[in-house]
Formats: structure tokens, C-alpha cells, sequence
């Protein structure tokens, strides 16, 4: 009777410090997508600056600016999965791409102090994008793991835990930073 009840109360807490790591490993990764997704919501924020600084120099531009502002609000209004994210991410890195290859024909704007400063910002931005992304992902790949190893994947499911999606982008350009320098002139 002893012993039954002893192997009882050791499933027991085995479960229950199973059940708080799992829960400790949920909450990193939803820590992790916050920080992409706050760092995300700044550069989005930057977009409409840079925007409108190459909109001075530029305004014959019309559509390459209003295709880089559809792609970020796309991009920003995005809240779904991880692949959803990627996919609007992939648009507005392309528009992006667009419209620093726009500013290439215009020197004035190149040396314009506003638009360097919101380059470096934007630069630093991605930068911080990417390394956001890394912690995710390994954190996405510790959970995943954590619950496919047995024992947990005895329970795992049943106690309410999912695999989590990797943050991926497609084309492997897509996942560098945005290039931004222009070169000092």
C-alpha cells in the first residue's frame, strides 16, 4: 500500500515539474515573439519618415513610395503566425529594396542628414530584427524539442502544448538586414 502510494506521489511531481517547465518554455517563446514583434512595430514606425524624406527629393516617385507604405501597414497590421509574418515581411523588405535603389539616382538625398540618420536607425533596426529573430527561434526549437522527448510527449498534448512555428523567410536575401549604406559622400 506504501509503495503504491509512493510511486503515486512521485508521478505526481514528476507531472507537476514537468507541466513548469513546459509552461517556463511556453513563455520564453511568447517573450521572444514580443521583442521581434516590438522591434518590428520601430521599424515600422521609421518607415513612413524615410518615406516622406525621399518624397522631397523624389515626389515623381508616386508609386514606388505608396507601394513601401501599403507594404508597411500590410506589415503592420499583420498579428497572425510566425509564416504570416514572414510573408509580410518578404513585401515590405522588397519595397524597401525599391526604394533605396529610388534613392540611388538622387545624390542630394543621399547626402541629406535626415535620411542618413534614419538609414543608420534603420540599419541598427534590422540589426536588432535579426538577432530578436535568433533568440526566438531557438527558443521556438528548445520548446519543440521539449515536447516531442519523451516523457513529455506523453503529456504534452494532452496538457494543452503545441509545436510552435520557426520564424522563416522564404528567400535567404530576405533574411539580412535591409542594406542601407549608401557610402559617405
Amino acid at each position: 500500500m506504501w509503495i503504491v502510494l509512493g510511486v503515486i506521489v512521485l508521478i505526481a511531481i514528476f507531472a507537476i515539474l514537468l507541466y513548469n517547465r513546459l509552461v517556463a518554455a511556453r513563455a520564453q517563446v511568447d517573450e521572444a515573439w514580443s521583442d521581434i514583434q516590438v522591434q518590428m512595430k520601430r521599424r515600422y514606425d521609421l518607415i513612413p519618415n524615410l518615406v516622406e524624406t525621399v518624397k522631397g527629393y523624389a515626389s515623381h516617385e508616386r508609386e514606388t513610395l505608396e507601394a513601401v507604405i501599403e507594404a508597411r501597414n500590410r506589415a503592420a497590421t499583420n498579428t497572425g503566425s510566425p509564416n504570416s509574418q514572414a510573408q509580410s515581411e518578404n513585401m515590405l523588405s522588397g519595397a524597401l529594396s525599391r526604394l533605396f535603389a529610388l534613392a540611388e539616382a538622387y545624390p542630394n538625398l543621399k547626402a541629406d542628414q535626415n535620411f542618413r540618420q534614419l538609414q543608420d536607425e534603420l540599419a541598427a533596426t534590422e540589426n536588432q530584427i535579426a538577432r530578436s529573430r535568433r533568440f526566438y527561434n531557438g527558443s521556438v526549437k528548445a520548446f519543440n524539442v521539449m515536447i516531442q522527448s519523451f516523457p513529455a510527449n506523453l503529456f504534452s498534448r494532452s496538457l494543452g502544448f503545441s509545436e510552435r512555428e520557426f520564424l522563416e523567410f522564404e528567400d535567404p536575401k530576405i533574411a539580412e538586414p535591409v542594406k542601407v549604406d549608401f557610402g559617405k559622400s
